[in-house]
Protein backbone atom coordinates (compact mmCIF):
# COMPACT_ATOMS: atom_id res chain seq x y z
CA UNK A 1 0.00 0.00 0.00
CA UNK A 2 2.74 2.48 0.96
CA UNK A 3 6.32 2.61 -0.24
CA UNK A 4 8.91 2.06 2.47
CA UNK A 5 11.11 4.78 1.02
CA UNK A 6 10.14 7.90 -0.86
CA UNK A 7 13.07 8.94 -3.03
CA UNK A 8 13.79 10.20 -6.53
CA UNK A 9 12.84 6.85 -8.09
CA UNK A 10 9.48 6.58 -6.34
CA UNK A 11 8.89 10.31 -6.96
CA UNK A 12 9.37 9.83 -10.70
CA UNK A 13 6.89 6.93 -10.63
CA UNK A 14 4.42 9.30 -8.94
CA UNK A 15 5.10 11.96 -11.59
CA UNK A 16 4.62 9.45 -14.43
CA UNK A 17 1.32 8.32 -12.93
CA UNK A 18 0.16 11.91 -12.51
CA UNK A 19 1.24 12.90 -16.00
CA UNK A 20 -0.53 9.92 -17.58
CA UNK A 21 -3.83 10.92 -15.94
CA UNK A 22 -3.66 14.46 -17.30
CA UNK A 23 -2.04 13.55 -20.61
CA UNK A 24 -5.18 11.64 -21.63
CA UNK A 25 -7.06 14.96 -21.47
CA UNK A 26 -4.27 16.87 -23.25
CA UNK A 27 -3.96 19.16 -20.25
CA UNK A 28 -0.71 20.87 -19.36
CA UNK A 29 0.28 20.56 -15.71
CA UNK A 30 1.67 23.40 -13.62
CA UNK A 31 3.27 21.63 -10.71
CA UNK A 32 4.47 23.24 -7.46
CA UNK A 33 6.93 21.38 -5.27
CA UNK A 34 8.74 22.08 -2.03
CA UNK A 35 12.42 21.67 -1.28
CA UNK A 36 12.50 17.96 -0.47
CA UNK A 37 15.90 16.53 -1.37
CA UNK A 38 14.51 14.08 -3.94
CA UNK A 39 12.89 17.02 -5.80
CA UNK A 40 16.41 18.33 -6.49
CA UNK A 41 17.82 15.04 -7.77
CA UNK A 42 19.54 15.14 -11.16
CA UNK A 43 17.39 12.30 -12.56
CA UNK A 44 14.23 14.15 -11.49
CA UNK A 45 15.37 17.36 -13.22
CA UNK A 46 16.24 15.35 -16.32
CA UNK A 47 12.71 13.90 -16.22
CA UNK A 48 11.24 17.41 -15.97
CA UNK A 49 13.33 18.58 -18.96
CA UNK A 50 12.21 15.59 -21.03
CA UNK A 51 8.55 16.21 -20.17
CA UNK A 52 8.44 20.02 -20.21
CA UNK A 53 5.95 19.93 -23.09
CA UNK A 54 3.37 18.57 -20.66
CA UNK A 55 4.50 19.71 -17.22
CA UNK A 56 6.02 22.90 -15.87
CA UNK A 57 7.52 22.78 -12.39
CA UNK A 58 7.76 25.62 -9.91
CA UNK A 59 9.85 25.36 -6.76
CA UNK A 60 8.78 26.95 -3.51
CA UNK A 61 11.44 29.05 -1.80
CA UNK A 62 13.43 27.32 0.94
CA UNK A 63 11.80 27.28 4.36
CA UNK A 64 8.46 28.64 3.21
CA UNK A 65 5.71 26.57 4.84
CA UNK A 66 3.40 29.57 4.55
CA UNK A 67 3.30 28.93 0.77
CA UNK A 68 2.70 25.19 1.07
CA UNK A 69 -0.89 24.11 1.69
CA UNK A 70 0.28 20.60 2.52
CA UNK A 71 1.96 21.94 5.66
CA UNK A 72 -1.42 23.23 6.87
CA UNK A 73 -3.01 19.83 6.22
CA UNK A 74 -0.20 18.08 8.12
CA UNK A 75 -0.84 20.47 11.02
CA UNK A 76 -4.50 19.43 11.00
CA UNK A 77 -3.49 15.76 10.75
CA UNK A 78 -1.20 16.03 13.76
CA UNK A 79 -3.81 17.93 15.78
CA UNK A 80 -6.63 15.51 14.96
CA UNK A 81 -4.73 12.25 14.92
CA UNK A 82 -1.16 11.93 16.05
CA UNK A 83 -0.62 14.66 18.66
CA UNK A 84 0.12 13.18 22.11
CA UNK A 85 -0.54 9.68 20.79
CA UNK A 86 1.60 6.56 20.98
CA UNK A 87 1.52 3.80 18.42
CA UNK A 88 2.55 0.17 18.77
CA UNK A 89 3.27 -0.32 15.06
CA UNK A 90 3.61 1.41 11.72
CA UNK A 91 0.21 -0.01 10.78
CA UNK A 92 -1.37 1.84 13.71
CA UNK A 93 0.18 5.11 12.52
CA UNK A 94 -1.01 4.50 8.97
CA UNK A 95 -4.50 3.65 10.20
CA UNK A 96 -4.64 6.82 12.30
CA UNK A 97 -3.46 9.06 9.47
CA UNK A 98 -5.79 7.37 6.99
CA UNK A 99 -8.71 7.96 9.37
CA UNK A 100 -7.85 11.67 9.53
CA UNK A 101 -7.58 11.86 5.72
CA UNK A 102 -10.96 10.11 5.42
CA UNK A 103 -12.39 12.70 7.83
CA UNK A 104 -11.04 15.50 5.60
CA UNK A 105 -12.69 13.94 2.56
CA UNK A 106 -16.03 13.38 4.27
CA UNK A 107 -16.06 16.83 5.86
CA UNK A 108 -14.00 19.29 3.79
CA UNK A 109 -15.36 22.12 5.94
CA UNK A 110 -13.20 20.79 8.79
CA UNK A 111 -10.05 21.96 6.98
CA UNK A 112 -11.43 25.15 5.42
CA UNK A 113 -9.77 27.40 8.01
CA UNK A 114 -6.40 25.77 7.43
CA UNK A 115 -6.64 26.33 3.67
CA UNK A 116 -8.15 29.83 3.71
CA UNK A 117 -4.74 31.55 3.22
CA UNK A 118 -4.28 29.57 -0.03
CA UNK A 119 -7.64 30.44 -1.62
Amino acid sequence: MFDEVFNSTTYMVFLETTLSKFFENSRRIHYIQDGASYHKDGDVWYWFRENRKWIEVYNLPSYSPEFNAVEALWKFTRKEGTHNATFESKNEVLSCVTDVFDKMQRNPQSIAGYLKPFC
